[in-house]
């Protein structure tokens, strides 16, 4: 059986998720306002991407037999200055969930929960990946040193981010 204090921990975490999602989706608006499409491409695959991590939470819960609580979220910012603001902030961001989701894990380390110990291990592996594209693609835009041609480039490079 799952703890009250571990469903609660796994509820925070799914609304963080589907923070995640909207950031996300705030920043492909912005990108594709500021006319990088391929941004906004790999934005937006972040965006599923993190609502499919909030669906695994939630179904996890449920095969518990925990109940799954969803509450309101901020507003995510809907500006920021150029790509490389965005994609700082990506990184800034995805950090963030490493730690939220390590503490998951050490409450579940505390409490003997070894099936969500299990569980969190996809997504603790899942943030290393998250927090090496991010500063993959920070590099690329250090690369391109203010050269538009570099930019141009670096924009249809995340074009091409595949669906995972």
């Amino acid at each position: 059986m799952i703890s009250e204090k571990m469903t609660q921990a796994i509820n925070d975490q799914i609304n963080r998720e589907f923070y995640s999602a909207f950031l996300y989706l705030a920043m492909a608006n912005d990108a594709m306002d500021k006319g990088f499409k391929g941004a906004a491409h790999w934005l937006t695959l972040q965006f599923e991407e993190e609502q499919e991590h909030a669906m695994k939470f939630s179904a996890y819960l449920q095969d518990r037999g925990a109940k799954v609580k969803l509450a309101a979220m901020d507003m995510p910012k809907t500006e920021w200055k150029d790509l490389q603001a965005i994609f700082t902030e990506v990184l800034a961001h995805e950090k963030q969930v490493t730690a939220w989701i390590n503490e998951i894990n050490a409450l579940a380390i505390a409490e003997k929960d070894y099936a969500t110990q299990n569980m969190l291990r996809w997504f603790i592996d899942e943030q290393v990946e998250e927090e090496a594209n991010a500063s993959d693609v920070i590099w690329m835009l250090e690369m391109s040193a203010g050269s538009k041609g570099a930019l141009f480039m670096a924009d249809k490079t995340l074009g091409g981010r595949k669906d995972d």
